[in-house]
C-alpha cells in the first residue's frame, strides 16, 4: 500500500505540473510514512509542506489541490488533510486483509525486495587478529556484521562478506615468540615469561603440538636467550623493548625457516579455530583476505607510490609520512618506518584501495568502537589516492559486557582471562547469543545478561519470539490430531471474519514487515528486526490467550488459521534474517 500511495501521489504531482500549479521541474519522490497515531490514518505525507514554497501557496491550499488530483486508490477508505498541510490516508479494512494471501503466496520471499538493484557491496567484519580465540566482544561484531550483510542481500544488494586476516606485523611476532617460549618450558627450560606475551591456555596447546611433532629440535638455552635483553620489571623495566628483543632472539636463534614454521603453526591453528567458531555461530565469508598478500602482490608499494605521485607524502627523521592533516586528520601518519618496513596503516591504505579497485560500489567496515580514531585517517588516505571516501562507511560496534548472577564478568585478552565466543555459544546457545547481540544499536553499550539468555520465560526476548512460532505449530498439530482440514491456499475467502482487535493488530503488523526490513537494511540497524519480532510475538500471544482458533464455525476457523499461518511465516522470515532458528516445539 505504501508504494501504491507513493505512485499515486507522484501521478497527482504531475497533474499539478500540467495545470501550472507546480513549476515544470524535477519533482522529488513523495515521502510516505506510517503514522504513529492510528487516528491519523495508517500513512501520511508532508509533500504539500515541502513543495509549498515553489508553488507559492499555503501548504494547506496545496494539499487540497494535491488531494483533488489523486486518482482513486483501491484500499484507501478516505484521505484527509490535517494540521498545516499533512495528508493522511486511512485504509479500508479489506486492504489489510489482503496481506494474508500475500504473505502465504510469497512464503520465505515475503519482506524481500530489489531495492538494491544488484549493486555490489562489500561488508568486512570481525577481522580479529589471529592471536587468540574469538571472545564475546568479537561475537557482537560477528552477529551484527552477519545480519547487516543478510539484510542488504534481502533487499537486493549483491553482498560480498570478507574477513581481513592480519597475518603480518608485530602482534603475530609476539604470538609466535610466546608459543616458542612456552615450548622451551615444555622442553624443561626455566624462564620468566614476558609480561607482554600471550598467556592464554591456547598458547600452551600450540606449544605442545610443536613439542609433540619436533621434540627438542627447537630447544635453546633459555638463560643464554634472556642474557642481556632489557628487563620488563614494573620498576624501571621496558616491557615493549623486552618483547621486541625476545622476538629478535627467536628469529635469529631459530633461523628463517624454523621461525617461519612456528609462526605459521600459531597462525593456522588459531585461524582454523576462528573459522570453526564463526561457522558454528552461523557466520560464513566469501573471502578471507590476507594482509601479507598485499605486500607480496606489490599493492602496498603501489598505494605508497600513488600517494607520492599525488604529492601527499614526505620524508622526516628517516621515515616516510602521509600528510593526512591536509584531509582533516589530527596529525600526519607514518607509512614507512625508519627501517624501511611499511606500517600497518600502509597495509590498510592498500587494502582499501584494493577494495574499491575490485568494483564495489559501497564498502562497509565494521570495527570495534576503540578504532573510532582510525576512521578519519583511512578516509583521508582514500581522498589522497584520488578515490571517493564517501564509498566507505565505517560502523563502530561498542563492547558487550557479560553479567552472571548480577555480577560483571571480568575479562583481559592479553592475560588470557576472557570468555570465548565458543564458551558463550555453549552456555546460552547460538540463537540467544545471536538475538541478544543485535537487540540494540551497534554504537550503544550492550549488557549481556547470561542468566536471562538461558531462561525459558516471557522475559527472555528470543524465547518469547520463538515460542510464538512454536505455538502456531502446536495449533496445526492439534488440528491434524482432530482431523480438521487446513486450507493453506492463498486467497481472501473468509478473511472478512477477522474483525477482533487482536486480529486487526496482527494484520497491521504483518503489512509493516517489508518496510521494517528495508529500513533496517538501509540504516544498518538489525535491532529494528528484533523490536518488530518482539512486537509481533506479543500481539500473537495476546491473540492466542484471548481466542480459540479451532472453532466449530468453519469460515471463522479458516480465517484464523490463515492469519496465524501468515504470522508464523513472518516470524520465521524475521528470525532467519537474524540467524536464529524457528523451532516447531519448545
Amino acid at each position: 500500500m505504501k508504494k501504491q500511495i507513493q505512485d499515486h501521489l507522484t501521478h497527482a504531482l504531475r497533474r499539478l505540473v500540467e495545470d501550472g500549479t507546480l513549476p515544470a521541474s524535477e519533482l522529488p519522490t513523495p515521502q510516505v510514512d506510517r503514522t504513529r497515531d492510528p487516528s491519523h490514518g495508517e500513512y501520511a505525507t508532508n509533500s504539500a509542506l515541502g513543495l509549498a514554497k515553489i508553488a507559492r501557496m499555503q501548504p494547506r491550499a496545496l494539499a487540497e489541490r494535491l488531494v483533488a488530483a489523486l486518482p482513486e486508490t483501491p484500499g484507501v477508505a478516505r484521505v484527509e488533510i490535517a494540521g498545516p498541510g499533512f495528508i493522511n490516508f486511512h485504509l479500508a479494512a479489506h486492504a489489510y486483509r489482503r496481506i494474508v494471501p500475500t504473505v502465504l503466496a510469497a512464503g520465505p520471499a515475503y519482506g524481500r525486495s530489489q531495492l538494491g538493484a544488484g549493486q555490489r557491496v562489500q561488508v568486512e567484519f570481525v577481522s580479529a587478529n589471529p592471536t587468540g580465540p574469538l571472545h564475546v566482544g568479537h561475537g557482537r561484531g560477528a552477529a551484527y556484521g552477519a545480519v547487516v550483510a543478510d539484510l542488504l542481500a534481502a533487499v537486493g544488494f549483491d553482498v560480498h562478506r570478507e574477513y581481513y586476516v592480519n597475518d603480518a606485523g608485530r602482534q603475530m611476532d609476539i604470538l609466535a615468540t610466546s608459543v616458542w617460549l612456552r615450548y622451551l618450558e615444555l622442553c624443561g627450560e626455566t624462564l620468566d615469561f614476558p609480561s607482554n606475551g600471550y598467556k592464554g591456555d591456547y598458547v600452551w596447546d600450540i606449544a605442545a603440538a610443536l613439542h609433540r611433532e619436533h621434540g627438542d629440535a627447537y630447544r635453546q638455552d633459555a638463560a643464554a636467550l634472556f642474557r642481556g635483553i632489557p628487563s620488563d620489571e614494573p620498576d624501571g623495566g621496558d616491557k615493549e623493548a623486552h618483547i621486541d628483543a625476545l622476538i629478535l632472539c627467536a628469529k635469529q636463534g631459530l633461523g628463517d625457516h624454523r621461525y617461519r614454521y612456528v609462526f605459521e603453526l600459531a597462525l593456522n591453528t588459531i585461524l582454523d579455530d576462528i573459522r570453526d567458531d564463526l561457522s558454528l555461530f552461523g557466520v560464513d565469508y566469501q573471502e578471507w583476505y590476507s594482509e601479507r598478500s598485499l605486500v607480496e602482490s606489490g599493492a602496498v608499494q603501489r598505494a605508497i607510490e600513488r600517494l607520492r605521485s599525488n604529492g601527499h607524502v614526505y620524508e622526516r627523521d628517516g621515515a616516510l609520512w602521509f600528510r593526512s592533516t591536509a584531509f582533516g586528520d589530527e596529525k600526519d601518519r607514518v607509512v614507512v618506518r625508519e627501517n624501511g618496513q611499511p606500517t600497518y596503516f600502509a597495509s590498510d591504505i592498500a587494502y582499501h584501495m584494493d577494495k574499491l579497485e575490485r568494483g564495489f560500489a559501497r564498502v562497509i567496515d565494521i570495527w570495534g568502537a576503540d578504532h573510532h580514531g582510525y576512521v578519519p585517517r583511512v578516509k583521508a588516505a582514500l581522498s589522497a589516492l584520488g578515490d571517493d571516501p564517501s564509498r566507505l562507511d565505517v560502523l563502530l560496534v561498542q563492547f558487550a559486557i557479560l553479567y552472571r548472577q548480577g555480577e560483571k564478568v571480568q575479562m583481559s585478552t592479553r592475560s588470557g582471562q576472557f570468555v570465548t565466543l565458543r564458551e558463550l555459544r555453549k552456555e546460552v546457545g547460538r540463537d540467544a547469543a545471536r538475538f541478544f547481540y543485535v537487540m540494540r544499536r551497534c554504537e550503544q553499550h550492550l549488557d549481556f545478561d547470561l542468566d536471562l539468555a538461558k531462561s525459558q520465560s516471557a522475559d527472555n526476548p528470543v524465547y518469547y519470539v520463538q515460542y510464538a512460532h512454536a505455538r502456531v505449530c502446536s495449533v496445526l498439530r492439534q488440528a491434524a490430531e482432530r482431523a480438521i482440514p487446513i486450507d493453506p491456499t492463498p486467497g481472501e475467502r473468509n478473511l472478512d471474519r477477522l474483525t477482533e482487535p487482536q486480529e486487526q493488530a496482527l494484520l497491521r503488523l504483518l503489512s509493516r514487515y517489508p518496510e521494517v526490513v528495508e529500513g533496517a537494511a538501509v540504516a544498518a540497524e538489525p535491532h529494528q528486526i528484533t523490536h518488530f519480532l518482539r512486537e509481533l510475538a506479543n500481539e500473537f500471544h495476546a491473540y492466542y490467550n484471548a481466542h480459540q482458533f479451532l472453532v466449530d464455525d468453519e469460515p471463522l476457523r479458516d480465517a484464523r488459521i490463515k492469519l496465524i499461518l501468515a504470522t508464523r511465516q513472518v516470524l520465521r522470515n524475521g528470525l532467519e534474517l537474524l540467524g536464529v532458528s524457528a523451532p516447531e516445539a519448545m
